[in-house]
C-alpha cells in the first residue's frame, strides 16, 4: 500500500486538495475562452468523464470578461491560468474562480505578486504556484541553469512572497518536459514543504509518447507517496488526458474509475481475436463510470486465473469462449466469430451492473 506524504489541505471551490483526500483529477480546456458556449461543452465533456476541476487560460481581458459566466455554469470548479498580466489575475478572482495558476517566471514584479495575494485571500482564493523550466525567470537560469535546484528556488521565492502577505492557501506544480527533471524537482521540493502537489510532465507531446512520459513522471511520484492532484498534459482531445489520469491511478490502486479491461498480448495459442474484442469494448462501454474490472484472455493459460479474479472475464477456447462472472464459470458462449461474442460480453456486462445497483 501507498503511504501519502502528508500535505496541508486547501479548499478548491468545493474540492479539498491535500491532506487525506483523494488525488484530484483535472485537466484544461483547449477552446478560446471568449467563446463560452464551446468552453462549456468542453467542460460538461470533461465532467463527463470524471474531471474534477478544470483549468481556462486567461490571456487578455475579454477572456477575462468570459469567466462569471463559466463559473457560474460549469459543474466543476474552474481555475484561471495566467501569465504575465497581474491585472487579469485580479479580475479573474473577482469573476469568481475557484483558484488561481500563476507562473513566477512570468508575472515577477513582487508589489504585484502581493496585491494578488491580498486579494485572493479576501476572496479564499487559493493560488497554485505553476513552476515550469521552459519559463523560469532569467536571473534564476543565469545562477542555476535549467535544473530541478532552479526549479525549486523559483517556486520558494514565490512563497516567501506570499506567505509574507499571510496567504498560505497554497499548492505548487514543478514541471519540466523531462521527466527525470520533473521528478527530481518534486522530490527535492516534498522533501521541504508540506504544501499540496499538483504533478504533471509539461508539454510531454501526444499520442503514445506523451502518455508514457506522463505515466512514468506522474506514477513515480506518486509511487514514493507524492502528489495531492494530477494534470496529464497532452497534445490531444482534453477527455483523453482525464481517461490516462485514471488510467495511472488505477494501475497504482489508488483511484479506479470505469471500465478496466485487462487483455493479454496474444500468442500461437490464441482462440478468440482479443485486439479486436477489446477495442469494441473499449468503445461501447466509454460512458460507463462504474468501477469495473473485465478479463480478456486468448486461452485458459493464464486466463483461467484472470478471469476468476475479475468481475467478468472471458477465456479463448476452440469453440468460442468461457464466460466468468466474479470467479465463477457461468457459461460457453459458443461460437467463433468475434462480433457474437462482443454483443453477449458487453449484455452481460450491462446486466451485470444492473443487478449490481
Amino acid at each position: 500500500m501507498i503511504k501519502r506524504k502528508q500535505t496541508k489541505t486547501v479548499e478548491v471551490g468545493n474540492i479539498n486538495i491535500g491532506g487525506n483526500n483523494p488525488i484530484v483529477v483535472q485537466s484544461m480546456t483547449n477552446t478560446p475562452t471568449t467563446d463560452v458556449d464551446v468552453t462549456l461543452e468542453q467542460i460538461d465533456g470533461l465532467a463527463d468523464r470524471g474531471c474534477e476541476l478544470v483549468r481556462v487560460g486567461v490571456p487578455d481581458s475579454k477572456s477575462a470578461e468570459s469567466l462569471p459566466e463559466i463559473v457560474s455554469r460549469s459543474p466543476v470548479p474552474i481555475v484561471a491560468d495566467i501569465h504575465y498580466s497581474p491585472e487579469l489575475a485580479l479580475r479573474s478572482i473577482d469573476g469568481g474562480v475557484a483558484k488561481l495558476r500563476l507562473n513566477p517566471g512570468n508575472i515577477t514584479d513582487e508589489g504585484a505578486i502581493r496585491e494578488i495575494a491580498s486579494s485572493a485571500k479576501s476572496k479564499s482564493v487559493p493560488i497554485r504556484v505553476g513552476v515550469n523550466s521552459g519559463s523560469l525567470d532569467r536571473e534564476i537560469v543565469e545562477k542555476y541553469g535549467r535544473t530541478p535546484e532552479a526549479m525549486v528556488v523559483s517556486a520558494q521565492k514565490e512563497l516567501e512572497l506570499l506567505e509574507s502577505q499571510g496567504f498560505e492557501d497554497i499548492l505548487v506544480s514543478l514541471k519540466s518536459s523531462e521527466v527525470n527533471t520533473t521528478i527530481e524537482a518534486n522530490e527535492k521540493f516534498s522533501e521541504k514543504y508540506d504544501y499540496p502537489l499538483h504533478l504533471g510532465v509539461t508539454e510531454a507531446g501526444g499520442g503514445r509518447s506523451g502518455i508514457v512520459k506522463s505515466a512514468i513522471g506522474i506514477g513515480t511520484l506518486l509511487r514514493k507517496g507524492i502528489g495531492d492532484t494530477i494534470r496529464v498534459s497532452l497534445t490531444a482531445d482534453p477527455r483523453e488526458e482525464v481517461d490516462v489520469a485514471y488510467d495511472i491511478l488505477g494501475s497504482l490502486g489508488i483511484r479506479n474509475r470505469g471500465i478496466d479491461i485487462v487483455s493479454c498480448p496474444t500468442c500461437a495459442r490464441t482462440e478468440i481475436d482479443v485486439q479486436r474484442a477489446g477495442r469494441e469494448l473499449e468503445k461501447r462501454l466509454g460512458e460507463v463510470s462504474a468501477t469495473l474490472k473485465i478479463a480478456l484472455m486468448g486461452c485458459s493459460v493464464n486466463g483461467i486465473g484472470e478471469a476468476g479474479s475479475s468481475h467478468l472475464g472471458i477465456v479463448g477456447t476452440a469453440k468460442g469462449g468461457v464466460l466468468y462472472v466474479d470467479g465463477k464459470q457461468e457459461d460457453l458462449i459458443s461460437s467463433s466469430n468475434t462480433q457474437d461474442l462482443v454483443d453477449r460480453v458487453e449484455e452481460r456486462i450491462r446486466g451485470y451492473l444492473e443487478e449490481r445497483d
